[in-house]
C-alpha cells in the first residue's frame, strides 16, 4: 500500500468518509422517491412528512452521540460509525411498509448524512490548522464526486435491476472498504494529533483561540444568526433533490435534465472547492460567509422566472457554487471563531441543525405541493428566507470573530 505522510491520510479518511456520507444525503436518497412512494403507495407530502419526521429524530440523537467524537478515540468512534451505516443500507433494502421505511430513513439520515460527515469534518478541523480550509476543500470533493457519479449511475442501475438489489451493492461496498480506510488512515490519530507544520521554536508568544464549550455558544446570540445563513444551503436544496421528479414534472424537463443537471452542480461545487479553501486560509471564513449564498439566491431567481431546461443547468450551476462554499465555511467557521477543543460537541449541535433544517425543508416543500402551490411559489419563499437572513448577518458583520488569548513560551 502507498505510504503517505499522516497529514494526507487524514485528508484520505475525510475525503472516503465524506463520499460515502452521500448514501444519506438527500441528492441520493431523493433517486429512490419514485420507487419507495410506488412501493408504498403514498403521495408527494406522505413521503416528505416520513422523510420529515425521521430525519427530525435522527438530527434530536445526533445531538448527544455526535458529542461523543470528543470523548472516544477517533479509530474506535469511526468503526461504531461504520456499523451503524452498513446496518442502515441492509434495512433499507428490505423496505415494505410505512414502519421500515420511517426506521430506515432514520438511521441512514442519522450514519449517513448525519455522522459521516459529521466525522469527516470534525476530525479535518480539528487537526488542521493554518491549512484548514484547503484541507476542508480537499474532502469535500468526496461529496462532490458522489454528486457527480450517482445520480447517473443510480438512474441507470434502476433500469437494470432493482432498488432492492441496488442497497445490497451499498451495503457490500460500506462494509468491505470503510474498515480498511479506517485501519490505514486514522488508528493512530488521538485528540492532541495537529497537522506537521515547520514552526519558530523560539517563538516567544502563541496567540491562541478561546475554545468555547457549548453551553457558553448556545448563549452567543452571533451563533444564531451564522446559524441561520448556514441551514439556507440544506433545507432549500434538501427540498429541491427529494422533489426533483416534481420540479422536473412542472417544468417539463424529462426525465434526464435533473440528473444531467447533477454533473454541472457537481463540477461548480468542485471548482468553488478549489478556491474557497484558499480563500479560507488567506481571508479567514467569517470574511466569506456573506457572499456563501449569493449564488443560491440568483439560481432560485432563475428557476422563478424560467423553464427552459437550460435554466436546470443553471440553476443547479449557480446551487453547485453556494454548496461548495457552504461545505468549506460550514466547517471552518465554528473553528475559526469558537476554537477545536470541544468543537465535536459544537459541530455535533450544528449538524443537528443542518439535519432538523433538511427536515424542514422536505416537509415544507411537500406540504406546498400537496396544496397546489407551485415550484414557482416556493421558490420565492426561499428567496425570502435567504434575503432576511443574509441582511441580519450584515447587521453583525463587523462583531464576529474569535477570542484571542495570547501565551508566552
Amino acid at each position: 500500500m502507498i505510504n503517505l505522510s499522516l497529514n494526507k491520510k487524514v485528508i484520505l479518511f475525510g475525503f472516503i468518509f465524506t463520499f460515502f456520507s452521500s448514501f444519506g444525503q438527500s441528492f441520493f436518497l431523493g433517486l429512490f422517491n419514485s420507487s419507495l412512494r410506488n412501493e408504498l403507495n403514498i403521495t408527494h407530502g406522505q413521503f416528505g412528512t416520513i422523510y420529515a419526521a425521521a430525519t427530525i429524530c435522527s438530527s434530536l440523537i445526533l445531538v448527544w452521540f455526535g458529542k461523543k467524537i470528543d470523548d472516544i478515540r477517533l479509530f474506535k468512534y469511526s468503526l461504531i460509525v461504520i456499523s451503524i451505516l452498513f446496518f442502515s443500507s441492509i434495512l433499507f433494502s428490505f423496505i415494505n411498509n410505512i414502519y421500515f421505511l420511517i426506521i430506515a430513513i432514520f438511521l441512514m439520515r442519522f450514519s449517513g448524512q448525519g455522522l459521516m460527515s459529521h466525522t469527516s469534518s470534525t476530525t479535518i478541523s480539528r487537526y488542521f490548522n493554518k491549512r484548514r480550509g484547503r484541507a476542508l476543500s480537499a474532502i469535500w470533493f468526496g461529496l462532490s464526486s458522489a454528486e457527480f457519479i450517482l445520480p447517473i449511475m443510480v438512474v441507470f442501475l434502476l433500469n437494470i435491476f432493482s432498488w432492492q438489489i441496488i442497497w445490497h451493492f451499498i451495503s457490500a461496498i460500506i462494509i468491505i472498504i470503510l474498515p480498511l480506510v479506517v485501519f490505514y488512515t486514522i488508528k493512530n490519530i488521538t485528540f492532541e494529533s495537529r497537522e506537521n507544520l515547520n514552526f519558530n521554536k523560539n517563538q516567544k508568544n502563541l496567540r491562541e483561540i478561546k475554545s468555547w464549550r457549548r453551553s457558553e455558544v448556545l448563549k452567543d446570540f452571533k451563533f444564531y444568526i451564522i446559524l441561520l445563513n448556514m441551514l439556507a444551503m440544506p433545507w432549500i436544496v434538501t427540498g429541491v433533490f427529494i422533489y426533483q421528479s416534481f420540479i422536473s414534472e412542472s417544468k417539463l424537463w424529462g426525465s434526464y435534465v435533473i440528473p444531467q443537471s447533477f454533473m454541472i452542480y457537481s463540477i461548480t461545487s468542485i471548482l468553488t472547492l478549489v478556491s474557497s479553501g484558499f480563500l479560507v486560509d488567506k481571508f479567514t471564513s467569517r470574511k466569506l460567509i456573506p457572499f456563501m449564498n449569493v449564488p443560491l439566491l440568483l439560481g432560485l431567481l432563475i428557476l422563478y422566472f424560467y423553464d427552459l431546461k437550460y435554466s436546470a443547468y443553471l440553476f443547479f450551476g449557480f446551487m453547485g457554487v453556494s454548496n461548495g462554499l457552504a461545505n468549506v465555511l460550514g466547517s471552518s467557521t465554528w473553528a475559526e471563531i469558537y476554537g477545536v477543543r470541544f468543537l465535536g460537541s459544537i459541530k455535533a449541535l450544528t449538524t443537528a441543525f443542518m439535519v432538523f433544517s433538511t427536515a424542514f425543508g422536505t416537509a415544507i416543500f411537500g406540504i406546498f405541493i400537496d396544496n397546489g402551490f407551485t415550484v414557482e411559489f416556493i421558490s420565492l419563499v426561499s428567496i425570502g428566507y435567504i434575503s432576511l437572513s443574509l441582511f441580519a448577518l450584515i447587521l453583525i458583520k463587523r462583531h464576529v470573530g474569535p477570542i484571542i488569548i495570547t501565551k508566552k513560551t
